[in-house]
This record gives structure tokens, C-alpha cells and sequence, in this order.
């Protein structure tokens, strides 16, 4: 699939397409001085391109926060770790030179082990090394729609468990003391694994996209453990094939959108310098899957 540039996208937003199927630079808008139909049209190329970026945008955490809420509710930063500062609950700090530093050197998708992951993330280059750092992005739904026939029909089918335990749990035992974040409404005291279906339908443009991810997908539901290591080590190989993905070098004062729903990601740790990156998600809802065969 090519991506043409919508035409009521073209007239509000300077769009520089970054692949043939999907990914976008826009170019030339300052997002502290977007108008609210800029701001509306950003919300619509995240749907239809899935991950846009911004070069040049000199913010400080008072804009990043201001403008996502300008697209919609933010989350808490994170459900385990803590935000940058008291001030800024809403923004996640990802700091190489942590000690707590969580390295998310495996394709997942944010948040995924919430009942309700995030809708979007907006992450900004904050300290960056001289090289290296790159992240790249798969298109979930482009992955999906370039399974066989009787694959998707076996994957609409099925549903899979995302735990967070593997990554977080530890760290809110004895790092935050049992006492995570508030998100949606509730503290954060454990990380109950959640299950999601194997293919989500994005709420908004009604297309199909793989929904799991290494980084929190434990295992399929209702088949054996070799049954559920074979489907999933079969999608994950399937999703990031380079033609399903985009590459991103980052450069001081880069912001980058992506949708959350259609989209697994990639942080290349091959960097010896400190990497800061600043983070914060939009509020998302409950992943639905395809009407199951009755």
C-alpha cells in the first residue's frame, strides 16, 4: 500500500511522507504556535501515517505537556516509574544514565500490559549522543494485511496476554516500595497480567493491525506453550520485516508522534554517550478485536 497524502491533510499540514506505506515529517510548523485546526489535522495524520515527526522544536516541558493535551487526556507518565518531577506528572524521563534505567532495546508497544494502553506517545530529544540511538517503527496494520489468507483468519481468532511483570514487576516491589502511579483512576499497587486480542481494529480508521509485542506478550491464549511460541515468534518475524518498518535518526530538538494502536517500536541501544529522551501518552481505550466466528 502507498501512502498518497490526503488532500484535506495536504491544504492544513507541509507533509514529507518518509515510506511508501507509512511515516511522515511535517515540515515547517512550530507546535507551540499551531492553530486548533493544525492541531486537529496532526491528530488525523497520526491515524493515517501512524508516526509523524517534527525537527527543530525548542520545548520545554510546559509545551510538550501543553500540546498533548491539545490532542487529548495524557496519562500519568508511566504506570510504575516516576515522572521527571512533581510538577510534571505527565512526563516520563528515558535516561541512559539511570541506574533504574529500564532499556527498551526489544520492539514493543507502550504500555501494552494495562487494560488501557495509551492511545499515542509523544516523545521528545532532550540529550543525545553523537551517534547512534535511532529507533525504528513497525506498521502493524500493514504487517497484518500482508499475512496469508488463512493466517489472518487464525490470528482474528485469538487472544493474548500482556504482562508486565517481566519488565516493571521487580521494580515496583522494591524500587517504588508497591506504589506505583495513578492510571485510569487507580493506583498502581500490582501488575496484574491483561489479555488483548491478537488483531485490534483501530477505533478510528476500522482497519486491522497485529497486537502483540516481545516486550509484554507472554503468551496466546487456549494452545499449548509450543503452539503459542510457534504463532508468536511467526508474527514477530512477519512484523518487522524492513518493508514494515521506518527508521528515525534522531537531531536536538526532534518531537515524534506515534499511534500506539498500530505501531510497535525500537530503540537501537548502540550508543555509549547519554541518551534523554522525554515522554508522555495520550489516553487510550479497551483493544477490540474482529467479531469472532460463531
Amino acid at each position: 500500500m502507498t501512502t498518497t497524502i490526503p488532500t484535506d491533510l495536504r491544504s492544513r499540514l507541509t507533509l514529507d511522507p518518509l515510506g511508501p506505506s507509512f511515516g511522515a515529517e511535517v515540515i515547517g510548523l512550530d507546535i507551540r504556535t499551531a492553530t486548533d485546526d493544525q492541531v486537529a489535522a496532526i491528530s488525523q495524520a497520526v491515524v493515517h501515517y501512524k508516526v509523524l515527526f517534527f525537527r527543530g522544536q525548542d520545548l520545554t516541558d510546559d509545551d510538550q505537556v501543553e500540546f498533548g493535551r491539545r490532542l487529548g487526556d495524557l496519562t500519568a507518565g508511566h504506570p510504575v516509574a516516576p515522572s521527571v518531577d512533581a510538577e510534571h506528572p505527565e512526563v516520563y524521563s528515558i535516561d541512559s544514565a539511570d541506574p533504574d534505567f529500564s532499556f527498551s532495546d526489544v520492539w514493543h508497544t507502550d504500555v501494552t500490559f494495562m487494560e488501557r494502553p495509551p492511545l499515542g506517545s509523544i516523545l521528545r530529544a532532550v540529550d543525545l549522543p553523537p551517534t547512534g540511538g535511532d529507533t525504528s517503527w513497525v506498521d502493524s496494520q500493514l504487517a497484518y494485511e500482508s499475512l496469508s489468507a488463512p493466517v489472518r483468519r487464525l490470528v482474528d481468532e485469538l487472544d493474548a496476554v500482556h504482562d508486565g511483570n517481566r519488565e516493571w514487576g521487580n521494580y515496583l516491589k522494591h524500587g517504588r516500595g508497591g506504589r506505583g502511579n495513578e492510571w485510569d483512576g487507580t493506583v498502581v499497587t500490582e501488575l496484574t497480567p491483561v489479555t488483548h486480542p491478537v488483531v485490534r481494529v483501530h477505533p478510528v480508521s476500522g482497519r486491522k493491525g497485529l497486537f502483540v509485542n516481545p516486550g509484554f506478550t507472554s503468551h496466546i491464549v487456549g494452545v499449548s506453550d509450543a503452539e503459542s511460541r510457534g504463532i508468536l515468534d511467526l508474527l514477530y518475524a512477519h512484523l518487522t520485516k524492513p518493508e514494515h518498518t521506518i527508521r528515525h535518526r534522531w537531531q536536538a530538538g526532534d518531537l515524534g508522534i506515534w499511534d500506539n494502536r498500530s505501531t510497535s517500536h525500537y530503540a537501537n541501544r548502540d550508543y555509549t554517550a547519554q541518551r534523554v529522551m522525554r515522554r508522555i501518552t495520550l489516553a487510550g481505550d479497551r483493544p477490540v478485536g474482529p467479531a469472532r466466528h460463531g
